[in-house]
């Protein structure tokens, strides 16, 4: 290969945190890296999710080419879905690398176990125990490390935040030395390495990064200087192996503040397109409902919310949580729901609006009618400004059948849909911020560009996420496939063959 890659992923990674750390002095490697060569927004996939947007950038495809439009996907009857671990039967841009003789190195892609490429693949997100390619890697580098390899965080609690954070840095700087590591030993070429911590802490603490730099609290800004110099690091290690290199710092998505909830199955329940047998059988829960919220006008209130209901969730009390409040989720209602009648529900994708393939009665004509009427009343829907958006006009590809038969987005995405039952009207403005982090997706990702061949501050056009993989193959001297939905910028960016 004339010219190898490095991509280092940072999950959720926004300029509109980026920059200002990077003022303050915070982020020197990435600053000097946007400096000397190139950068760019750099849209996502909708939904904006991790496991579609990754997937996307690794294939090249859109989530129509590769079915995938979610974390989850159906499985068998109502209510029922499993998680979606990995891209294939699509190739990632390191197969078509692998199969024309480059060594490649994949670490921390959210997919359920590695498989055969000339390099080698350490998973991530799903399990510590996932199957490396090669298998002995994962003993190799724990050997290295002198510890387990670390994995996705826990759950957060607040009252485990200072445990909590520690570990997200801690694991930043272990996954950085075990990609330099592997970058010196195996001297691949093309490596990508996720740093998926970046999105879980944007998740729980984005009103307290959503600051002035200096007004951002001291763990955070710590976290964020770990993160650049794991990136230092491992670009330092990865350049040693000699001969051109291009540095591309990419994110799946970018991040902001989430200001409300909307309950689609709730919206879809009061406008009559999902239909319950003997009434929703919530009326407990509503009660409860109403107390949640009534309590937030209050600063005692708002004081032990948080406390209280992580108590409830915890193992020990969880059913005692249950049993005050009901169960809510999608899943526990479906038993409830009237499957012969329902026209349309929201699961398993909360951007999704699906149409009921239980009623015998939904002809092609009259799910077209649906789709119409679900059209028209959300964009009139007056409480929140309801985007709609059609698979078919967004995507390409034969796997649009997996797709709903919409998709929604709410407020600019400041309004996060949800699938279950928890309250009694869909939007929820005065959101209980102790229930969820204050963090939720936006399209905005980021791309910075850097390499030997990289002139500083050269215009790439508007490339998007699924744009990234066709460029990197035309850059290694790879031919991309005809039918990837993306389209190379290695022209532009100065580095085709």
């Amino acid at each position: 290969m004339r010219r190898r890659v490095l991509v280092l992923g940072l999950d959720g990674g926004t300029f509109d945190l980026l920059d200002p750390l990077a003022k303050a002095g915070d982020l020197p490697f990435l600053a000097g890296l946007s400096k000397s060569g190139t950068r760019s927004t750099l849209p996502s996939v909708y939904p904006a999710k991790t496991i579609p947007a990754w997937y996307s950038f690794a294939t090249g495809r859109d989530p129509g080419q590769l079915g995938i439009f979610g974390f989850q996907e159906p499985d068998g009857g109502p209510g029922r879905s499993h998680i979606v671990r990995t891209f294939r039967p699509a190739s990632a841009l390191w197969d078509t690398l692998s199969r024309s003789g480059a060594k490649v190195g994949v670490l921390n892609l959210p997919i359920d176990a590695g498989y055969p490429v000339h390099g080698f693949l350490l998973p991530g997100f799903f399990s510590s125990d996932s199957h490396t390619f090669p298998l002995a890697l994962r003993s190799q580098i724990e050997g290295a490390l002198g510890c387990p390899y670390p994995g996705e965080l826990p759950v957060f609690r607040g009252r485990d935040r200072a445990a909590w954070m520690s570990s997200a840095t801690r694991a930043v700087e272990q996954r950085g030395k075990v990609a330099a590591l592997l970058a010196e030993r195996e001297q691949p070429d093309f490596l990508f390495v996720l740093f998926r911590e970046t999105d879980r802490i944007e998740h729980q603490m984005w009103a307290e990064l959503d600051r002035p730099a200096d007004a951002i609290p001291t763990d955070l800004r710590a976290f964020w200087r770990a993160v650049d110099t794991a990136c230092a690091q491992v670009d330092h290690a990865f350049r040693e192996g000699g001969s051109s290199t291009l540095t591309l710092v990419v994110s799946d998505h970018g991040h902001g503040a989430v200001r409300s909830d909307f309950l689609t199955n709730r919206w879809l329940a009061q406008e009559g397109f999902l239909r319950f047998r003997k009434g929703d059988g919530l009326r407990g829960r509503r009660l409860v409902s109403r107390a949640i919220l009534a309590s937030q006008r209050y600063a005692v209130g708002r004081k032990l919310g948080k406390p209280v209901a992580e108590l409830l969730r915890s193992k020990r009390l969880a059913p005692v949580g249950r049993a005050i409040g009901g169960s809510t989720t999608f899943e526990e209602t479906a038993p409830q729901i009237d499957w012969r009648s329902t026209l349309a529900y929201s699961y398993p994708v909360p951007e999704g609006i699906y149409l009921n393939p239980y009623n015998p009665d939904l002809t092609p004509e009259r799910r077209a009618e649906i789709v119409r009427d679900l059209t028209t009343r959300l964009q009139r829907y007056t409480d929140a400004r309801i985007e709609v958006l059609d698979p078919h006009a967004i995507y390409r590809g034969q796997n649009l059948a997996r797709a709903p038969a919409l998709l929604i987005r709410v407020d600019g995405m400041e309004t996060e849909p949800f699938m279950d039952f928890r309250y009694e009207t869909p939007l929820i403005r005065d959101r209980p911020a102790f229930f969820y982090g204050s963090g939720t997706h936006r399209m905005n990702g980021v791309l910075i560009a850097a390499g030997d061949d990289v002139r500083p501050g050269v215009s790439v056009g508007a490339p998007t996420l699924v744009d990234v993989a066709p460029t990197i193959l035309e850059a290694m001297g790879a031919i991309p496939a005809a039918d990837l939905a993306g389209h190379s910028f290695a022209g532009p960016l100065g580095v085709a063959p």
